[in-house]
């Protein structure tokens, strides 16, 4: 259905038994942040916090807490967009079955944004930020953030909506430095649309007007994160999955969302910064406090009976991996079409997204050839590292399937062909002194870290363990050796004091296997942790572990290794030094006597009782 407003949206939702009112009076600071993380991890409803201390506005989260309630939310033009999506990439479709492709046609007029409609509810009051629910989601946190912005600009080359940018960008507002109810916080990283638009308005020395929308229509929502073809607007791809066109007007030069339940309006103005953070994010880490863009808050507009959209990211799986999920099945093969010869990719959000990259491509340079060996995979990866957000990636495993069987969200049967097949010799690539993303403190500085492709193509070069072998448990200085997965040991060690020391610690580990190699037949990587037992627990840790806390160039090592030519190997395991660096963002945790404050909720009479099973 066409929902107008995010309460036409969240009443559906209550209706088929979707969500949940907490009528008790709730702290936004950490309160509803850890309740939200409570009923998420639980598989449980969306919220709607009708009581929200110091605040007159509603608030609600989970909305989009599973894959099938996303789905449900656009359950009458989800296969549309869809089938437009694939036309996007194929049009001819459109020319070969114009009769089949009439709805599609039809359902595509929705896309045209309505600009100055009669009714502009957003308007309803001007407001200031004090006034809105200002949520502190984790202890160290460095105050209120707002997590489902809409943060819309424009190009000043090229004004107007449909070449504008509508991103999710975290906006801090309040703490720190900022000014209450006249300075917020805008942070973006690499690859965002907003960036090129501050960088245009700095050269002229004019300030970049921007708006930011909160609640709406859900698929509003969506389109913000949406990665979308070249030329699409975000605002044509909320009218197409949401089934009503975008709303907009102008007021004061700024652009209004008039279906939004808040929009803040303000100005960027060229070298102004102020520093934004700590923020606990989706890596399951704080990121760190550093000069992003400050914005001048012009106004503050909100609906009558307005809603607080919010949501609350952490170590994955959290909310936003139903984003993801939504975003994969919309989008279905449009990335593949757009990268020759690559068939599927899988950014783990087990390990944060960007650490972890996952590939399936095509092996048909040398098909004369009998030895089979990477090729063109490693032209396709070159590619899905220059691709967009995709170029964040820090770990790239790639390979190819010719039974077409494989699949890159079977994490770890996926992990296992590769690592039966790949030539530790032969097919490591490093990407040293590069950009990685801004959330990711394992490389040297901010954005600034290395990657590493692994590619690998042909038959079975080992049989993987399926058992810690002997020689790894009787270790000097390592010890608590325990399988993650097959062919894949994780070591525990003392805790990492500097990259001098780790040097020392690796040759020592060298030296202990170096000699035995044909003992560690079955072992394809060695992963050296704080923790071994939690490391290897599952392969969601294993992942979120190994990958975020890994500089490739840094902290990669081999057995028996050697460098030739440029080009590193190693003709034993693969060993990657995964412990806590002293420059790393600390992992999340969550506060004790919250946790237990909340429990009066969830116990009998309170607003969740029964809510989430136990």
């Amino acid at each position: 259905m066409s929902y107008v407003s995010l309460e036409d949206c969240l009443t559906d939702l209550e209706k088929n038994g979707h969500l949940v009112r907490i009528t008790e009076e709730v702290d936004p600071y950490l309160e509803m942040a850890a309740i939200h993380l409570r009923v998420y991890d639980a598989g449980g409803p969306a919220l709607l916090f009708e009581n929200v201390k110091g605040s007159r506005y509603r608030a609600a989260s989970n909305i989009f807490g599973t894959i099938e309630r996303s789905k449900f939310i656009f359950r009458d033009t989800f296969a549309q967009v869809q089938k437009l999506i694939a036309l996007k990439g194929d049009p001819i479709k459109a020319l070969k079955h114009p009769i089949d492709n009439l709805q599609t046609g039809l359902a595509a007029m929705k896309a045209l944004p309505l600009k100055n409609p009669l009714s502009k509810p957003v308007m309803y009051e001007e407001i200031q930020i004090s006034d809105l629910p200002l949520i502190q989601h984790w202890p160290k946190d460095g105050g209120a953030f707002v997590t489902l912005p809409q943060v819309y600009s424009e190009d000043v080359d090229s004004p107007g909506i449909m070449k504008a940018n509508l991103g999710m960008y975290r906006i801090q507002l309040s703490g720190n430095q900022y000014e209450l109810n006249k300075e917020i916080g805008l942070h973006y990283q690499l690859h965002r649309g907003i960036g090129v638009h501050q960088t245009k308005a700095n050269a002229r020395g004019q300030a970049l007007k921007v708006s930011c929308f909160v609640g709406g229509p859900p698929s509003h929502s969506v389109a913000a994160v949406m990665p979308l073809p070249e030329g699409m607007s975000e605002m044509t791809f909320a009218g197409l999955l949401g089934g009503r066109r975008f709303r907009y007007t102008y007021q004061d030069g700024f652009c209004i969302s008039t279906d939004a339940d808040f929009v803040i309006t303000g100005e960027v103005y060229p070298g102004e910064n102020k520093p934004e953070g700590p923020f606990g994010d989706h890596l399951g880490y704080y990121s760190l406090t550093h000069d992003f863009p400050l914005m001048r808050v012009h106004k503050v507009y909100a609906k009558k009976n307005a809603i607080w959209a919010f949501t609350v990211v952490g170590r994955p799986p959290q909310e936003d991996t139903s984003f993801g999920e939504l975003i994969h099945e919309l989008t279905g093969a449009a990335m593949p079409q757009e990268i020759p010869g690559l068939q599927e990719v899988h950014a783990v959000d087990a390990a944060g997204v960007h650490p972890l990259l996952l590939a399936i491509g095509s092996e048909r340079y040398t098909p004369y050839t009998p030895a089979k060996q990477p090729a063109e995979l490693l032209t396709i990866a070159n590619h899905v590292l220059g691709t967009g957000q995709l170029s964040l990636a820090k770990f790239l495993f790639i390979t190819a399937d010719d039974t077409r069987q494989l699949r890159t969200h079977h994490v770890q049967a996926f992990m296992e062909y590769l690592l039966e097949r790949i030539d530790l010799t032969r097919d490591i690539h490093f990407y040293t002194h590069t950009t990685i993303d801004t959330l990711d403190y394992s490389g040297t500085g901010l954005n600034s870290g290395s990657k590493v492709v692994l590619a690998a193509y042909g038959e079975v070069k080992r049989t993987l363990c399926k058992e810690v072998p002997s020689l790894l448990k009787e270790l000097r200085l390592f010890r608590k050796a325990s399988l993650a997965m097959p062919g894949v040991v994780v070591l525990e060690t003392a805790r990492f004091e500097s990259y001098e020391l780790a040097q020392v610690e690796m040759e020592v580990l060298n030296q202990q296997l170096v000699y035995q190699l044909e003992q560690l037949s079955g072992v394809a990587m060695i992963v050296v942790a704080d923790d071994a037992p939690f490391t290897a627990e599952n392969i969601r840790n294993y992942v979120w572990v190994t990958y975020t806390r890994c500089n490739p160039s840094h902290d990669m090592y081999g057995i028996d290794s050697f460098t030739e030519n440029k080009h590193w190997g190693c003709r034993g395991p693969l060993v990657i030094d995964a412990r806590i660096k002293p420059h790393h963002a600390p992992p999340l945790e969550k506060d004790p006597a919250v946790e237990k404050r909340i429990n009066r909720l969830f116990e009998k009479g309170g607003s969740l009782d029964g809510a989430i099973k136990n």
